[in-house]
């Protein structure tokens, strides 16, 4: 099992009645709840709202779209938070590793200051996922299945309750989509953290075997 998931997790995610609008025209309606583990794929033609639905969740919606309904984390209206307060972490099309940090660098960043063993913590989640040795190593020397593999230890090590994904593997070659993907949703379901996944591929959502939303 993975060294920084919490497989007794049993976290919530409710949407209800969320919906989005750009300039008087609706993009989205949807209602789900998704239980521990759970990962809701949603699907979706280029300008239908599946990015902005992710930016809303997250708390970092362009003020130029008009949002309303709730969303509850864990029974908590997570909307009334900053996004740094809403326990919710995002995996990107791109790692987004800081490149002026070192690979061990980048994890100790997304743990709380005052954790103990840092060192220590950061070591057992590169071996978890087969990168042991690396703390040191440049992000830039880095394979694109390495840094993602780094990009998913680093969400884990914040420790979120829930996890939003936009296009996550869209930018590996087909093997090593298949590997990540398998990885990336295995640690998540065995962390308990319900995800929201934003995907072009069906292949992504047959793998990911939950609900698939249609915009």
């Amino acid at each position: 099992m993975n060294t920084v998931s919490a497989s007794s997790a049993t976290h919530r995610l409710q949407l209800a009645e969320v919906r989005l609008n750009l300039q008087g025209r609706e993009l989205l309606r949807l209602s789900a709840e998704l239980t521990a583990g759970e990962i809701l794929c949603v699907m979706g033609p280029s300008g239908s709202g599946k990015s902005s639905l992710l930016a809303f969740l997250a708390g970092f919606l362009a003020p130029a779209f008009e949002a309303s309904g709730a969303v509850l984390l864990d029974g908590r209206d997570v909307l009334q938070l900053p996004a740094e307060q809403r326990r919710i972490g995002l995996l990107f099309q791109d790692p987004l590793l800081f490149p002026h940090l070192s690979v061990g660098g980048n994890l100790r960043f997304a743990l709380p200051a005052a954790c103990p063993d840092k060192s220590a913590r950061v070591e057992a989640a590169l071996a978890s996922v087969g990168l042991a040795g690396f703390a040191e190593r440049d992000p830039a020397t880095l394979s694109g299945g390495q840094k993602s593999r780094v990009a998913l230890q680093r969400l884990l090590l914040s420790e979120p309750h829930a996890v939003l994904l936009d296009e996550p593997f869209s930018r590996l070659d087909t093997a090593l989509r298949r590997e990540v993907r398998s990885l990336v949703f295995q640690t998540l379901q065995a962390a308990g953290l319900p995800s929201v996944l934003v995907t072009h591929d069906p292949e992504d959502a047959e793998a990911a075997g939950g609900r698939v939303v249609q915009l």
